[in-house]
């Protein structure tokens, strides 16, 4: 709802209406929920998805944050769940897999 005084007016003076989440009493205005609990509440209910990562395996990847930062690898498993990757980056001249959350990365 797009709250204006004329839409809360109609809000508070339903009939069998006695409060509003989010108003702390007193005819006050609630506070509208933030992004990542509306997106949490839409996830629960589906009509949003959680995004996947699939097609990122096999792609080279560099490593944005964190104790690799700045280091490439090839992305090899993805856990779409938990949103981690499975990244074999390159230390001591050898391929390692590295677990990273897929905030942590950027494709190439």
């Amino acid at each position: 709802m797009i709250v204006t005084d004329e839409s809360w007016f109609v809000v508070r003076n339903t009939p069998r209406v006695t409060g509003f989440l989010g108003s702390s009493g007193g005819g006050t205005k609630p506070v509208p929920l933030a992004p990542d609990e509306i997106n949490a509440i839409l996830l629960k209910i589906g009509i949003i998805s959680k995004p996947t990562y699939d097609h990122l395996i096999g792609k080279m990847v560099e490593v944005i944050d964190g104790t690799w930062l700045g280091l490439k690898g090839e992305v090899v498993q993805v856990d779409n769940d938990q949103e981690k990757l499975i990244v074999d980056l390159d230390l001591f001249g050898r391929a390692t897999p590295t677990e990273l959350d897929v905030t942590q990365i950027k494709e190439l």
